[in-house]
């Protein structure tokens, strides 16, 4: 799914605000989402990742590779999960929530790599563009594309993706598959 309004993308930011807001209890008791305003294309199967800032620093990252439900339940599944069940963090309090922001990113479909060898993967990754997600047995791991940020040489990148799926960042393995996948990105302004 693509969103062609940037008015869609802060619409997608206040939901997240106000689903957390609501299970805080802090929620504007005017608002009438989610009963009187419902448009049409949150119902369309979509798959987000919703992450927390606090100054710039991860709060809270949590959010779907796939779709499998509709957009408007998977971004309020994923900002509550983000808020409130992220094992790196304790619960968001209420004292946080005006400290935090809000970024909600609409994944692409995720394409499988074809690849030869580590070197060949590499070569294939765009920086700065794609996320992606790697899979070994069990171990299962990725990266938005904003990571890229934080770590903008691919072999830094796929180390690190490694060690976040719990696997050696030397280790390569003829059993790793990769898939790669863009975002839309929305985030609120600090």
């Amino acid at each position: 799914m693509n969103l062609h309004d940037a008015a869609q993308g802060r619409m997608l930011l206040t939901l997240a605000r106000d689903a957390i807001a609501r299970k805080l209890g802090t929620a504007d008791p005017d608002s009438s989402w989610p009963d009187s305003f419902h448009p049409a294309w949150l119902d369309e199967p979509g798959a987000v990742f919703v992450t927390l800032t606090q100054q710039d620093e991860l709060r809270g990252c949590i959010g779907s590779l796939e779709a499998h439900r509709p957009l408007g339940e998977d971004l309020r599944a994923n900002a509550l999960a983000a808020a409130f069940n992220d094992p790196r963090f304790p619960p968001l309090g209420k004292e946080e929530l005006d400290i935090t922001r809000v970024e909600v990113s609409l994944l692409s479909r995720p394409e499988p790599m074809s690849f030869v060898d580590e070197a060949d993967a590499l070569a294939q990754l765009r920086p700065g563009i794609d996320g992606v997600i790697l899979t070994c047995g069990w171990h299962r791991a990725t990266f938005l594309p904003q990571v890229w940020e934080q770590l903008p040489d691919p072999r830094q990148f796929m180390a690190q993706l490694k060690r976040k799926a719990g696997l050696a960042p030397d280790l390569w393995s003829e059993d790793f598959h990769l898939s790669r996948y863009h975002v839309e990105k929305f985030k609120e302004a600090s």
